[in-house]
């Protein structure tokens, strides 16, 4: 069975925010696709909805998840992410994954 661990988030930027997480995220994806522990960082914008952006994160294990939150640029996108949308984090355990 797979210890890989996934987490999708989805953010719906908040009023006129929209560019400002675009740029905020790439710059967090450059710092998360460093992890040693981190397989995947993508970010995703819904065709229907331009101000909804969804992270695609995976991670060979629960401790590159918690090295991943322990980081200084994870602890930065926690202060700032309010401000600029609402959050929904999704963690998710393999089911039948290749």
């Amino acid at each position: 069975m797979s210890t890989r661990m996934k987490i999708v988030g989805i953010l719906t930027a908040r009023t006129g925010k929209a560019p400002e997480l675009g740029a905020f995220l790439s710059a967090m994806r450059v710092h998360s696709r460093a992890e040693p522990g981190n397989l995947r960082w993508d970010i995703w914008r819904d065709k229907a909805n331009s101000d909804r952006f969804v992270l695609d994160e995976l991670y060979v294990d629960d401790a590159a998840v918690a090295a991943h939150r322990d980081s200084p640029h994870f602890k930065n996108y926690a202060a700032r992410i309010g401000d600029l949308a609402e959050r929904t984090p999704i963690t998710l355990d393999p089911v039948e994954v290749d």
